[in-house]
């Protein structure tokens, strides 16, 4: 399973590192050393505080939105879900959820799992309405 550093779930969570380390010294989320003696948090444990900390409100009070001119939302895996042929992909980018749904085979190509990182793009479709 994917680890993280503090840095690195900061970003992914949309918070300062000095935010991630405080969550991490006060016990909201466990954390183990590697061998260089760097505090890393496991990604399944990532996702699920991602989640949680979403409902209970985001993070940071004054966090910028994490958006780029292309739309382009870095975050955690947070659920997946497989059907015979669709499936569904859950990513919490910061205070964002997003939802995709795609083929099953296309998740696995990807190796789409819970506490992956990942970027989620998102592009508009025009829609037109025309009255009769």
């Amino acid at each position: 399973m994917q680890s993280y550093t503090i840095g690195q779930a900061a970003r992914l969570l949309g918070v300062s590192p000095d935010t991630a380390r405080r969550w991490a010294d006060a016990g909201r989320v466990a954390t183990h050393r590697d061998e260089a003696g760097r505090r890393l948090i496991d990604g399944r444990d990532l996702a699920a505080f991602s989640v949680e900390l979403a409902k209970a409100g985001g993070g940071e009070e004054d966090a910028p939105s994490r958006t780029s001119v292309r739309n382009a939302f870095p975050g955690i895996v947070t659920a997946v879900k497989l059907g015979d042929v669709a499936a569904q992909v859950e990513i919490q980018a910061g205070p964002h959820r997003l939802v995709s749904l795609l083929t099953r085979e296309a998740v696995e190509e990807l190796g789409l799992e819970v506490g992956m990182e990942a970027t989620a793009r998102v592009k508009s479709t025009n829609v037109h309405i025309d009255r009769l």
